[in-house]
């Protein structure tokens, strides 16, 4: 798309005023400047809104203003981190560990004996209650309750976990072995 030449030059021609509306917004000068530009890639891309005849000037103004209080929303939901300070100290633990962590809780968990392995899924990770899974099993609460400490001492056995810290953070897993993670 061509620019109409006189359309071009009324739109040169108020760069000065342009740039001084946008440092007394801004109170930078590189932000005003990018504020300026990406003005003008706004007017020029929609020319075919503007109605000649009418003031380009206060079009212009009108799409920096508006323009420099989108950019200020959303400044306003942004941290300030100059520095890189606050984003070194985020950080997100890689994603393997947990799977594989998982997939060797998962071999171990085929291991244990179909009793204890049901026992421990119904309260570890259905969370079910010891009477709950009792009933579930038709058995008495103090066998689910040896069952499951049994189960989550195998289990901590042959994944070689002494401390909750050793291991994922992965929830089923925590849960399966919570018992034996607490000691």
């Amino acid at each position: 798309m061509t620019l109409d030449p006189y359309l071009r030059d009324e739109i040169l021609a108020t760069l000065p005023s342009l740039r001084a509306f946008a440092m007394s917004l801004t109170g930078h000068s590189d932000r005003a400047d990018d504020l300026v530009q990406e003005t003008l890639m706004r007017a020029v891309a929609n020319i075919h809104r503007f109605e000649a005849g009418t003031n380009l000037n206060a079009w212009l103004f009108t799409i920096l203003r508006n323009l420099f209080h989108s950019e200020y929303r959303k400044r306003r939901r942004e941290v300030e981190d100059a520095d890189g300070s606050y984003a070194a100290r985020l950080s997100a633990p890689p994603e393997q560990g947990a799977r594989l962590d998982f997939e060797d809780f998962r071999k171990a968990l085929a291991h244990i004996p179909v009793d204890q392995r049901e026992a421990l899924l119904l309260v570890g990770a259905e969370g079910l209650s010891y009477e709950e899974a009792a009933q579930v099993c038709g058995v008495a609460v103090g066998t689910i309750k040896s069952r499951v400490n049994r189960a989550r001492s195998r289990l901590a056995q042959m994944l070689a976990v002494e401390h909750g810290e050793e291991f994922s953070p992965e929830p089923t897993i925590r849960a399966a072995l919570q018992g034996t993670l607490e000691t």
